[in-house]
């Protein structure tokens, strides 16, 4: 098993991360001085540009165990490789994908943090195509074999013209 690096480190702390991964939100209620999906990437982004857990969650207006709550609830297994990503932890094994999660990536979107020049300038927000085409792929083999949808229906064959 690696050992993680400690993120205070002289060789994490100069390590300039070019590229945040996209992610999905971790699936909260929604409130108004709570971890909305727009906080949870702004958070990632700061905590590209500082290093720093509490000053990320600081520039955000949360506090650094709040962060640490959010990375352990339930949904939240992209959220925390993205941390990890951002702090230079190995990979560890992606998290089995459940319809439920599909359907809530769909919902959501996936959320991509912005930097430039190693700072954090925004979030962009796009729908998550692979996780609807990964439904239906899903949804597709659901279909009992026998019935074929590509066949036509009888009403709709062209006929011949009558011979005059």
């Amino acid at each position: 098993m690696s050992k993680r690096p400690d993120p205070r480190s002289r060789a994490v702390q100069n390590r300039r991360i070019s590229r945040i991964p996209a992610f999905t939100p971790v699936p909260l209620r929604p409130r108004a001085d709570g971890w909305a999906p727009v906080r949870q990437a702004e958070f990632l982004g700061f905590l590209a540009q500082t290093r720093c857990v509490s000053t990320a969650a600081t520039l955000v207006g949360m506090s650094r165990e709040s962060a640490y709550r959010l990375r352990g609830k339930a949904g939240a297994e992209e959220f925390a490789a993205v941390w990890d990503a951002i702090l230079g932890v190995p990979e560890s094994r992606q998290p089995k994908v459940t319809l439920e999660s599909l359907f809530q990536r769909i919902k959501q979107g996936r959320y991509r943090p912005i930097l430039r020049g190693g700072r954090y300038v925004g979030t962009v927000q796009k729908p998550d195509n692979h996780a609807l085409l990964a439904l239906l792929g899903r949804l597709d083999r659901l279909l009992p074999p026998e019935e074929d949808w590509g066949e036509k229906p009888e009403g709709h064959r062209k006929q011949k013209p009558a011979s005059v």
